[in-house]
């Protein structure tokens, strides 16, 4: 059996390690006999701890399946709590961190996918858990950009964990070998705030007969487009 005291004095990324892996085999037996059929009993031993060390660490068998969720909320808090720069680039930049956590914990993400699925309980708990990574960021949007419109912070965060999930669960499926690279290039797309993503321009369209000189071109686009600027200041 894992040493209680081991396990209490373990920090940071060990810690982090023993409870993935107690995750881990406790998907593998949800897996195998099915969720309501399995004990903590059960997954203590397999995971070769006790099981008051169990219950320190997790408070049930629904948390002990949502564990990693945990790290990685920490992990994006932390992040975003020390991110330097453009507000609406750190959301992202978190996001595309936890997506990259995911792809290296991919066998237990994949579990969790076909275990999740089968149970209603399961199925609930994890769109709560969706829930908090979008008020993680929204709060942090909330904080940095006081002046930004309310609903385009929940707006932007809403799509990038969104995007974020779709990827995750073709990638679970193994309907797609979606990487870190792909994901930002869609988050890329997404409006931030007032602006529109990077990757959409606005564009004018102009009209003038085709016998007007360059030069009356020119200055009726000056003076069109200067006048579509005064607008928008106002």
């Amino acid at each position: 059996m894992e040493n209680e005291e081991t396990v209490r004095r373990s920090g940071g990324g060990e810690l982090v390690r023993f409870r993935l892996g107690v995750v881990d085999e406790a998907l593998r037996l949800f897996a195998d006999q099915g969720y309501e059929a399995t004990s903590v009993d059960e997954i203590a031993e397999a995971a070769g701890i006790s099981r008051r060390t169990f219950f320190r660490q997790f408070r049930s068998k629904e948390d002990v399946i949502f564990a990693d969720h945990e790290a990685q909320l920490v992990a994006a808090h932390e992040f975003l709590q020390q991110a330097q720069g453009d507000p609406w680039e750190a959301v992202c930049e978190a996001v595309v961190q936890v997506f990259e956590r995911f792809t290296r914990w991919r066998d237990i993400a994949e579990r969790r996918y076909h275990v999740v699925r089968r149970v209603p309980a399961l199925r609930d708990r994890e769109i709560v858990t969706v829930f908090r990574y979008e008020r993680l960021f929204t709060d942090y949007l909330r904080e940095r950009l006081p002046d930004s419109p309310d609903l385009a912070r929940v707006q932007f965060t809403a799509a990038v964990t969104a995007t974020h999930n779709y990827l995750l669960r073709r990638m679970v499926r193994g309907e797609s070998a979606a990487g870190p690279a792909d994901l930002r290039a869609e988050l890329r797309t997404i409006p931030r705030g007032d602006r529109r993503g990077s990757g959409e321009e606005e564009l004018v369209l102009a009209v003038f007969r085709r016998d007007l000189p360059a030069r009356h071109v020119a200055e009726l686009l000056h003076q069109r487009l200067g006048g579509l600027a005064e607008t928008a200041s106002d």
